[in-house]
């Protein structure tokens, strides 16, 4: 998925939030001018209150607004705020705290348990610090009602619950995913709770409890929730056909199988939710003719039989329908028009095709439409103006055409437009920008030219408009907009003018992209330390000049720093060390002077350091810091002036190079209400590449093009997770490491252009997935190993080394060098075969100063080859002087990259 859905979890979370969550009531206050409260109930209470004492800090409660337990000592208990008494006796019958803002442990001696009378209790939605629950729970033989959803408890759920016989309701939803309800547990629970009617045990870890045993729970249950709770095995049918359930949701539980009942299902459902679980679902008529009591039907991410959709339209008493995710292909049906009471539509992530149908526009109560992530084309139809009540409309990553229609600005009630990744063009119409309640305007990744009109509309708090055609300069009401927490205006090419310091009065921002258009001018100063919410700061690829901003406020949450690709000078600011959560840093492709940054490895947290193609000199000096660099997995320090050893003892701290990460996720912010990808340009492989997307298992190590000196360490060879290592273009001595050979996810080892001595390790050999290799250019000597990728390579790698000798090379080894014959076509094909690869790679380093045509006299093609290769040479040159972002001396030089197909 694309960042600008990502965007929009919170608001997902909190529709989800109120699906799965259960309800509370609030208790009634008593008004007497006689006290009824007891006195020791009194002191309990307020003693249980005050052991709770507010932090300095206080954590985010998962609810809004959290409210602060005001008691009065000396006034009567029963007058308090969630305080419940029996009107006759004065005991404390019910306490309802859900949302106080109760932060700390609740300890098993706590005086809470002295309330034996409490038949109603509320403590949801609190932080009760990982504590485990309390078996002293089990106490309470008059509670009807208890409730600790959401309250970060951890541990097992103790059976002593099951000595609540009384309870009509159990709440003990966990969304730290830390509380466990062992078998056992479960069991008695089900023996022994015969009168409950509701159970909330959703994020509560049961992956031991069997699907069949709840099939023992109270035939008078009405609601049971058990969203992610890791329940594996078959579900039985005949859960779906108790009389009673009205509420059954199994969300997320990926390993639960089973199959949704074709006949006799429970008329009483009016909510359902088998998302995410491998429940086989086959709609017939017959059972949907059971299923019309249903007022909520969340169905994404299963395992549909060919079912028919049509057929949902009978469902009249729909109001939310999920059924993204699934492999529906086809039309959207039209008999979704039919579901008058819709209010929550979300088909996403599926394969619907054709335009969006008429009958959508039927839906007048909707107020939620998902269409994202499928193949839709056509115009958006103007008639989406009759949808009056919409407050969220998501129809990216589509194929719409056309231009954005202004009839959108008539839905006075939208928070959410997201129109991103599809092909529209024209103008953004300037009514959208004047929506009275719009918080999400996402417009990226389409065809649409023009200027961005003035914001009028104050409510806005994300904008992407990136990866258009927008040009002109940023209209100054955007920096009035003072909820605004993310700017993305990237990749726009024609977006000019300075960067105003007026920016710096956007207090909540939280993410600024504004790269690789033409600004120009200076960096304002205040950008360093303006937000202490500030994650993500991008400026690469623009003509901004003068220092890079030399404030930074200590506890800034800074995690992205790019910028990348301008005319910054000066030094790199000590000031960064402020920066503790910093996690990706690029100044490369500027006109920095400096020497090496050695205080960037107080930096606990850094990925990748990026500084290539400065001026930086001077030697590296060894760290200062214990486990110094720890986390690093891309470290460029290419094209600058650096002298000296290579910094062996920093290899040895590379903790996360020396570890193999298969994970595929990509790196990227993880705060809670924005989510921003990380991206970077780096030379990979010969070529100018750009990652938009960063993988974690991606690692690379470039010092080429230095002036470093002496040889290369052993340690290198501890940086096993290492996909790159470039050392070219140094002045490197002695021979190469044996100890590379460990580097097993090796693709591409370049150690041209130095002055290494002594033979080829047999060792290299072992690099299975090794594309590209280039020792050319040095003093090595002996034959050239033989066998698995040595089999592919061609003669450009090995070239400019007078003592080596047999294939590919023309040269022959004397019989005592002892290298085997080169292998036959029939072995070189078995060899491609066997290795995954049917492209032969040549490389030659890359780009350091004008040398074009050093060592093209070496390289021997066929006469069929020269046309193709004098134009791919002025391709090369084309396009890399017209970049902005790579200096000229990046043309050609030893640093071509070409691929071929072996002869056949």
């Amino acid at each position: 998925m694309m960042g600008s859905s990502l965007l929009l979890a919170q608001f997902i979370c909190l529709l989800l939030f109120h699906s799965h969550s259960q309800p509370t009531h609030s208790s009634s206050n008593i008004s007497s001018s006689v006290q009824l409260c007891p006195g020791d109930q009194s002191l309990a209470l307020l003693q249980f209150k005050n052991s709770f004492p507010m932090p300095s800090s206080p954590p985010t409660f998962p609810c809004y607004p959290p409210e602060k337990v005001l008691w009065k000592e000396g006034t009567d208990c029963c007058t308090w705020d969630g305080v419940t008494c029996n009107m006759k006796t004065g005991h404390v019958i019910g306490l309802d705290l859900g949302c106080s803002m109760l932060y700390g442990t609740l300890h098993s001696n706590s005086t809470l348990f002295s309330l034996h009378h409490l038949q109603k209790l509320d403590l949801s939605r609190n932080d009760f610090n990982r504590s485990v629950i309390s078996s002293s729970f089990g106490r309470f033989l008059h509670l009807t009602h208890l409730n600790l959803n959401s309250s970060n408890f951890a541990g097992q759920v103790p059976p002593e619950i099951s000595h609540l016989s009384r309870l009509v309701s159990l709440g003990l939803s966990s969304n730290s995913e830390e509380l466990m309800l062992e078998p056992i547990s479960f069991n008695k629970l089900a023996q022994n709770l015969t009168q409950l009617r509701e159970l909330y045990l959703g994020g509560v870890n049961m992956s031991l409890v069997v699907p069949s045993s709840l099939m023992n729970l109270s035939s008078s249950l009405s609601s049971l929730q058990l969203w992610r709770c890791g329940l594996k095995g078959e579900l039985p049918d005949n859960l779906f056909r108790r009389s009673n359930l009205q509420w059954l949701d199994l969300w997320s539980n990926e390993g639960l199988t089973g199959s949704f009942p074709k006949y006799n299902l429970s008329t009483a459902l009016s909510h359902l939710d088998l998302s995410y679980t491998r429940i086989s679902i086959h709609l017939e008529p017959d059972s949907i003719s059971h299923l019309k009591s249903v007022e909520k039907m969340y169905l994404s991410g299963c395992n549909f039989v060919g079912s028919n959709l049509d057929l949902l339209g009978n469902l009249t008493q729909l109001i939310e329908l999920g059924l993204a995710g699934n492999q529906f292909g086809g039309q959207i049906p039209f008999s979704l028009g039919k579901l008058k009471q819709l209010k929550y539509l979300h088909l996403g992530n599926n394969s619907f095709m054709g335009p969006i149908p008429d009958s959508l526009f039927k839906l007048t109560q909707l107020e939620w439409l998902d269409l994202s992530y499928n193949r839709l084309i056509g115009l958006i139809p103007f008639q989406i103006s009759m949808l009056s009540n919409l407050t969220a409309l998501l129809l990216s990553n589509n194929q719409l055409i056309g231009r954005i229609p202004s009839q959108i600005s008539r839905l006075s009630s939208l928070i959410i437009v997201d129109l991103s990744h599809n092909l529209l063009n024209g103008t953004i119409p300037s009514s959208l920008f004047s929506m009275p309640s719009l918080h999400f305007l996402l417009l990226n990744n389409n065809l649409l030219y023009g200027q961005i009109s003035p914001f009028l509309c104050n409510s806005l708090q994300y904008i992407n408009l990136s990866f258009n055609k927008l040009y002109g300069q940023i209209p100054p009401s955007v920096f009035k907009l003072e909820h605004l927490r993310l700017l993305r205006l990237s990749s726009n090419d024609k977006l000019t003018g300075n960067i105003s310091s007026v920016i710096c009065e956007l207090k909540f921002l939280e993410i600024l992209d504004l790269s690789n258009n033409g600004f120009s001018g200076f960096i304002p100063q205040c950008l360093g330390n303006f937000s202490d919410g500030l994650l993500v700061l991008h400026l690469g690829g623009n003509n901004l000049h003068g220092n890079i901003p030399s404030i930074y406020s200590e506890g800034n949450d800074l995690r992205y720093l790019n910028f990348n690709g301008n005319q910054l000078n000066g030094v790199i600011p000590s000031a960064i060390i402020n920066c503790v959560n910093l996690e990706f840093l690029d100044l490369g492709n500027n006109m920095i002077d400096d020497t090496f940054p050695s205080f960037l490895e107080t930096l606990p947290k850094l990925k990748v350091v990026i500084l290539r193609s400065n001026k930086l000199h001077g030697y590296l000096k060894g760290p200062t810091v214990e486990d110094s660099f720890s986390k690093l997995q891309i470290f460029d320090l290419s094209n600058n002036s650096l002298s000296g050893p290579l910094p062996t003892e920093y290899f040895n701290n590379f903790k996360a190079m020396m570890s193999i990460d298969q994970d595929m996720d990509y790196m990227r912010t993880k705060n809670v209400s924005t989510t921003y990808v990380f991206s970077v340009q780096l030379a990979w492989k010969g070529s100018k590449t750009v990652f938009p997307k960063i993988q974690i298992a991606l690692t690379t190590l470039d010092l080429s093009c230095n002036k470093f000196t002496g040889k290369i360490p052993e340690s290198l060879g501890k940086l096993k997770s290492l996909k790159q290592l470039n050392l070219s273009h140094n002045s490197l001595i002695g021979g190469i490491q044996p100890s590379l050979g460990n580097l097993t996810n090796l693709e591409s080892l370049d150690l041209s252009s130095n002055l290494l001595a002594g033979r080829i390790p047999q060792e290299l050999v072992a690099l299975t997935f090794l594309q590209v290799l280039n020792l050319s250019y040095n003093q090595l000597e002996g034959p050239i190993p033989l066998g698995k990728q040595f089999n592919t390579f061609e003669k450009g790698s090995f070239e400019g080394n007078v003592g080596l000798c047999g294939f590919p090379l023309q040269v022959k080894c004397n019989k005592d060098e002892g290298q085997q014959p080169p292998p036959s076509n029939f072995e070189k094909e078995d060899s491609v075969f066997e290795e995954g690869f049917g492209w032969q790679a040549v490389a030659m380093g890359y780009g350091c100063g004008f040398v074009f045509g050093v060592s093209i006299g070496y390289v021997v093609f066929r006469a069929r080859k020269a046309a193709w290769f004098v134009k791919m040479v002025e391709d090369i040159k084309k396009r890399e002087s017209s970049s902005r972002l790579v200096p000229l001396l990046f043309i050609f030089c030893t640093s071509c990259v070409w691929l071929y197909k072996p002869s056949l």
